[in-house]
């Protein structure tokens, strides 16, 4: 069973975490996990350019080392950039020691202040730990662009039919994710919907 949204009680066991801008508007904030990637990131800002969108991009620290240009790219495309940790660890399997390492060996590469936990999973231990430095960002909407089972048509359908004003969406900068063959499709959808994509300000320390 997939769950396109973050169980319900999420917000109660991580406070003070963002899963969803608060907002009245038909505003909608875009992410990006996993890049930067150099056979995916610059055709994905090539369509945000196009359609002039900002997005969100939580960068993998081992990757930004790797691809300092495309780093520098979204940023000078004027997107933002977040720390997803140096390597993809799961909170959950790993030590609270190594994994607050792990966040702040990626900080330098990606981002001091800004953080998505890879899987959605990290222990209250470790939350508490680096919530004290890091504004902490999940999502309200997976549509799993990731998942070759599911496909890019179906994908898209759950975007279309799942967003609501203020959901932070997250999708995937890598060659595996069905990301460029919907994206340009779903920009005209929610724009002619009446949506605008905004980067809030998230990234100020508590």
């Amino acid at each position: 069973m997939r769950l396109f949204r973050p169980f319900f009680r999420s917000g109660l066991l991580w406070p003070d975490a963002t899963f969803r801008i608060k907002t009245k508007n038909n505003e909608l904030c875009l992410s990006f996990d996993d890049g930067p990637d150099p056979e995916s990131t610059l055709k994905i800002l090539e369509i945000l350019k196009n359609h002039d969108i900002k997005a969100l991009f939580f960068c993998s620290g081992l990757k930004a080392e790797k691809y300092p240009e495309l780093v520098n790219r979204i940023c000078s495309g004027g997107h933002l950039i977040g720390n997803h940790g140096y390597r993809h660890l799961n909170g959950w399997k790993t030590s609270s020691g190594e994994y607050i390492k792990n966040v702040s060996d990626a900080a330098g590469f990606t981002s001091s202040d800004l953080f998505r936990p890879p899987y959605g999973r990290i222990r209250p231990s470790q939350y508490r730990k680096l919530a004290k430095s890091y504004k902490i960002l999940f999502w309200d909407l997976m549509p799993y662009d990731f998942d070759s089972k599911i496909g890019r048509d179906k994908t898209l359908a759950v975007l279309k039919k799942k967003i609501r004003p203020g959901s932070i969406i997250v999708l995937h900068d890598t060659v595996e994710s069905t990301v460029l063959s919907f994206l340009g499709e779903f920009f005209d959808y929610a724009e002619n919907k009446g949506y605008k994509f905004i980067i809030p300000l998230l990234s100020d320390k508590k």
